[in-house]
């Protein structure tokens, strides 16, 4: 989900509520205690220089069960964030804290936002040598092992 998409939706709803994808949602008193963006310059396994930017959500568990995050309120922090900060319209990455801080994608599921598992891939899998499929073997055609009944090695 990207910036003007999460812009689009908070008008239309009465509240701002996220969910884990095991559908676990993030207590309701949650703050968002960032808004920014994040620009990653790397170098992936077969040197290759590449930049990342994405708009960056950070939520907080806190213990003020008093105040709720309204969606007017989080259009205006993103609304003063672009203003400030000079923020493009990247997709956005969600950090949340369970056990550890995780970093997650957004998405909306009509009535909810979702926080996507991220996971880690290869961004050169063509010069890393590392193949994404496993080859077709036809169990017919294996030659048998040593192991073999009474063959001695089990």
């Amino acid at each position: 989900m990207t910036l003007e998409q999460i812009k689009e939706i908070l008008p239309n709803l009465d509240n701002v509520e996220f969910q884990l994808e095991d559908g676990t949602f993030v207590p309701e008193h949650f703050h968002v205690t960032e808004v920014g963006q994040i620009t990653k310059n790397f170098i992936d396994c077969g040197g290759t220089l590449r930049t990342e930017k994405v708009v960056n959500f950070q939520l907080w568990n806190a213990d003020d069960f008093e105040h709720r995050l309204k969606p007017n309120k989080l259009l205006h922090i993103i609304q003063l964030s672009e203003s400030k900060l000079g923020i493009e319209n990247s997709e956005i990455e969600v950090e949340y804290q369970a056990e550890t801080i995780g970093k997650y994608d957004l998405e909306f599921n009509g009535k909810h936002f979702v926080l996507k598992n991220k996971h880690t891939a290869c961004l050169a899998e063509d010069a890393c040598g590392i193949s994404n499929q496993k080859p077709k073997v036809k169990l017919s055609e294996i030659q048998s092992s040593c192991c073999t009944p009474n063959s001695g090695c089990c």
